[in-house]
């Protein structure tokens, strides 16, 4: 499996050798120690969506949320990683990754990073692989619509977002409000034990 970089520091896109035959196609989706992180799975979850589906910028505001593995089981997705770690020297810079169930790829996404994703067609269905169990505090969401991000979004259709991402803060407003969380290297976590 080999891994690249994106241009959100922690953030990954992951490329699975792929085996086809006769019958289709096996590959991995992710194996331990293609990263140099700890990721242990205490859930797994699907999202099944329409054309147009638009999901995100999600993030844990603690910045302790789960950590993610995402991949496209069926369809096609314009994945989106956006830094939202106040003090992150990469802070409100993004990077996308096309992930499409024809041509296997995942998106490592460590905790503290936000995530969107548009499907660009319909019966889409992405796979989540997370490090924590399900915690309702770990859900907030900063504006997939902020003009200041400047995200790749299709233009050719309209997209159909729940109430509360089109309520969403822009980045602004949640760093205004204090409502992101904190960039946190190696030493700062080794500090705060």
């Amino acid at each position: 499996m080999k891994a690249r970089e994106l241009a959100v520091g922690g953030a990954w896109e992951l490329v699975p050798p792929v085996f086809p035959d006769e019958r289709g196609l096996f590959c991995p989706v992710y194996e331990d120690g293609v990263l140099d992180v700890p990721f242990r799975v205490r859930r797994s979850a699907l999202s099944v969506n329409r054309a147009g589906a638009a999901r995100g910028i999600h993030y844990s505001p603690g910045g302790d949320g789960p950590a993610k593995i995402v991949h496209c089981v069926a369809g096609r997705v314009l994945d989106i990683v956006v830094d939202v770690r106040v003090g992150s020297p990469a802070f409100g810079r993004w990077d996308s990754v096309l992930l499409d169930s024809d041509r296997p790829r995942a998106v490592y996404l460590p905790a503290g990073l936000g995530h969107a994703f548009v499907a660009l067609t319909g019966g889409t269905v992405l796979s989540y692989l997370l490090t924590t169990t399900y915690r309702p505090e770990d859900e907030r969401a900063v504006a997939l619509l902020d003009p200041a991000l400047g995200l790749p979004l299709p233009q050719a259709r309209e997209l159909v977002m729940s109430a509360a991402d089109r309520a969403a803060p822009t980045l602004a407003d949640a760093l205004d409000r204090g409502l992101l969380p904190r960039y946190r290297t190696a030493s700062t976590k080794e500090d705060e034990t």
